[in-house]
């Protein structure tokens, strides 16, 4: 019998706190053979990554407890001393980071940094160094690699930070190589690449990999086999296949519930009742009787997603209106706002650069206008031109009949209120050194109409409302999850009653049961005060769940807009016929039949150059 490449028996992981201490990962077991690849699936806090770092003995020398059987391409981890791990890290098994930003040093190229680990293994000269490194970025699918690998991490897309890190695990040739959510946080065509080019890479190489995510749709097409994590433990494993067409645990049905999809109609809108869905019904076994009861509770958020379907949707009985590539048009009835040629340059001269050029758009009282695109299509730009924090070099926008463009800031001020932004990141949105009330509070008190005693009591009334306790009004940012802290965002843009809130992207880096309770939250909100929204985002998947109407924009215009329907089930714009093909699906087969596809493109355009 073959010796499996990972051995783990038996895994406990435990992280001291003031209080005691908190334990990670709780008696796990599994294996990995070489060549194989295996998912690591679960919920931010489920375990997942102290699993993937223990593997490489990343935990030694941070205070953590770790127990049990580790051994990797017959190393014991938890027995090595430094000169065996620094063996095994990079050489046997090397790891891709969540955030390739944070992974790569800012004052080194990027080929620096990969020769430095391959002469760490190697007793090769600079130059040869270089010359792998140069090589491995060329393997990833980096054009003009000699050229690029003088480059620093900065001058990279996000994408291709994701590529040199994963050349930089390759430049020693692993035996494993685990990757942490390699794909969190791109936009769908580039993760694409970068879960084709993984594929790809295991095929030349025969090397196994463990994938680490939150997403199942990611799994789908990549891995043989699934574990999913709950609270350091395992619940269910298994063939992808089976586990994703017929899952046994609630728990697991309901990660797939959670999962937004582009087949089927776009559901109804439906009531949510926090109360109701935190009950657990117990069956005999001693597991939850629905879905939604498996994900309730957590240490993330409430309200959960109804069993069985998805995310309330927003309102959907808005006429629509025509459909046009470059354009929303307006119309006369319930028009909040209309931008009218927008347009933004950034530098000077030579170096100028437009990032939203000619762009028009319609959103009215009570709707949501979704707008897609890849990284760099001017997504951003747009939705803070939408409320003045940023002004437009040409164009005009008009809120309920005032051209707010051509506004001063004192003109501007009255408005400011009912115009508010949720942003994407919301640990660099909110003052680490404020509480959480105070920053919340913040609107409320520049308005100056409200006495102390009622802003407190107003900020404690929105806690409340996004489902936060309102007792936690002094506590600050860190204390709180991901998605706790995109409540708090969301939050402070209700503060002051606003009509119209522009959310960027407010739920891409989020797990996805937090990010379907974060859009749950979204329509319920908008539902009840009747706010019309501007949802930004590169999930086409969770767009489609919560807009009315859509545009797709491309280096800086609109390249089609229509209703959801429109746009997802007849796509005319062969650039939005490639982002609908990109989104992962949770069919294996059908995964790997747009893998094929995709690769056929690529080859076809190989020879046409």
């Amino acid at each position: 019998m073959t010796t499996p490449l990972v051995e783990v028996a038996g895994l406990r992981i435990e992280f001291p706190t003031d209080g005691g201490s908190v334990r990670a990962v709780d008696g796990l077991d599994f294996t990995l053979g070489a060549g194989r690849a295996l998912g690591l699936v679960g919920e931010s806090g489920s375990g997942k990554s102290a699993t993937a770092y223990a593997l490489l003995g990343l935990h030694r020398g941070t205070g953590a407890r770790v127990s049990g059987t580790v051994r990797v391409a017959g190393t014991d981890v938890l027995a090595a001393d430094d000169a065996e791990l620094r063996r095994l890290r990079g050489g046997a098994a090397a790891m891709v980071f969540q955030d390739p930003l944070s992974a790569l040093d800012p004052y080194y190229a990027i080929g620096d940094q990969i020769a430095e680990v391959y002469r760490v293994h190697h007793r090769v000269s600079k130059s040869a160094a270089r010359a792998r490194a140069v090589e491995v970025l060329d393997r990833v699918g980096i054009a003009d690699a000699a050229r690029r690998s003088r480059s620093r991490p900065h001058e990279f897309s996000g994408g291709m930070r994701q590529r040199a890190l994963i050349a930089m695990a390759l430049a020693c040739e692993p035996r494993l190589l685990i990757a942490d959510e390699p794909t969190t946080a791109l936009d769908v065509t580039v993760q694409a690449q970068i879960l084709d080019l993984l594929h790809e890479l295991r095929a030349e190489t025969g090397m196994a990999l463990l994938l680490v995510t939150h997403d199942l749709g990611v799994v789908a097409g990549s891995v043989d086999d699934i574990l999913v994590m709950r609270d350091g433990t395992a619940v269910e494993r298994g063939p992808v296949a089976s586990v994703l067409d017929a899952p046994a645990a609630a728990y697991t049905r309901a990660l797939l519930t959670a999962v937004p999809r582009l087949d089927g109609p776009v559901p109804a809108a439906a009531d949510t009742d926090v109360e109701a869905e935190t009950e657990t019904d117990v069956e005999a076994d001693g597991e939850p009787e629905n879905a939604a009861a498996a994900l309730s509770g957590s240490a993330e958020d409430t309200p959960a997603v109804a069993a069985g379907a998805r995310a309330p949707s927003f309102v959907k009985d808005q006429p629509s209106p025509a459909r046009g590539a470059g354009r929303v048009p307006a119309a006369d009835d319930g028009a909040l706002l209309v931008a009218e040629g927008l347009r933004r340059e950034f530098g000077r001269g030579r170096h100028a650069f437009t990032a939203v050029d000619d762009v028009s758009l319609t959103v009215r009282a009570g709707e949501t206008l979704g707008v897609v695109g890849e990284s760099g299509s001017g997504k951003t730009t747009l939705g803070r031109m939408l409320v003045r924090l940023l002004d437009p070099t040409a164009g005009r926008v008009h809120y309920r009949g005032r051209d707010i463009a051509a506004l001063g800031e004192k003109a501007l001020r009255p408005l400011r209120r009912e115009l508010q932004m949720v942003f994407q990141d919301p640990v660099s949105s909110l003052n680490p050194r404020r509480s959480i009330g105070e920053s919340i509070a913040d609107p409320l008190r520049a308005e100056g109409r409200l006495t102390d005693a009622a802003v407190v009591a107003r900020v404690k009334d929105l806690l409340d409302r996004v489902g936060l306790d309102p007792d936690w009004y002094h506590r600050y940012p860190h204390e709180f999850s991901g998605g706790q802290r995109q409540r708090v965002g969301i939050a402070r843009a209700l503060a002051p009653e606003p009509k119209l809130i522009v959310c960027d992207e407010p739920v891409s880096a989020l797990d996805v049961t937090t990010q379907a309770q974060v859009v749950a939250l979204l329509g319920e909100l908008q539902r009840d005060l009747g706010l019309a929204l501007v949802f930004i985002a590169h999930d086409l998947a969770v767009v489609r769940q919560v807009s009315d109407r859509v545009a797709v924009m491309r280096g800086g215009r609109i390249v089609e807009s229509g209703t959801v329907d429109e746009v997802y089930d007849a796509p005319q714009d062969p650039y939005t016929k490639g982002l609908l093909a990109a989104v992962p699906v949770l069919d294996p087969a059908e995964a790997a039949g747009r893998r094929e596809s995709r690769r056929a493109l690529r080859d076809v355009m190989v020879t046409a150059h």
